[in-house]
């Protein structure tokens, strides 16, 4: 069975000194980090999901703001699958389905921030 990571939202302003700051993300982002050398050391694709606001007036994650960048400890090279999306749902008007379809993913693994916002809405379309 094919599996792809995906880890949504692991951005600087859910981290100390952000605008959205979170209780203990570094713990959820060490954790992330394991899921992240599992996955490539058995060469599995890993897709981040990045949440953009276009508002110039964002309360957090603005575009071309400090605080909307993947975090710098995530394994992202030059090879990684980076999606930006605009709502909390990572399949809501992007090509993460097509991807995932191109891929020929059977399961996808998922992980992130704000569980009980975009992991929780994300995971609710996969399983469906």
């Amino acid at each position: 069975m094919k599996q792809a990571l995906l880890i949504i939202d692991v951005q600087n302003d859910y981290f100390e000194n952000g605008r959205m700051e979170l209780v203990s993300p570094q713990q959820a982002l060490t954790q992330i980090n394991k899921l992240e050398v599992s996955f490539k050391t058995r060469d599995l694709p890993i897709i981040y999901i990045q949440h953009i606001k276009n508002d110039p007036k964002a309360n957090f994650f603005g575009r071309g703001t400090k605080g909307a960048l993947l975090h710098s400890n995530l394994k992202v090279d030059k090879a990684a699958i980076v999606i930006e999306k605009h709502y909390p749902n990572s399949f809501f008007k992007t090509d993460l389905k097509e991807l995932l379809e191109s891929l020929e993913i059977e399961q996808v693994v998922i992980t992130g921030m704000m569980t009980h916002m975009c992991v929780d809405s994300t995971h609710a379309q996969v399983a469906n």
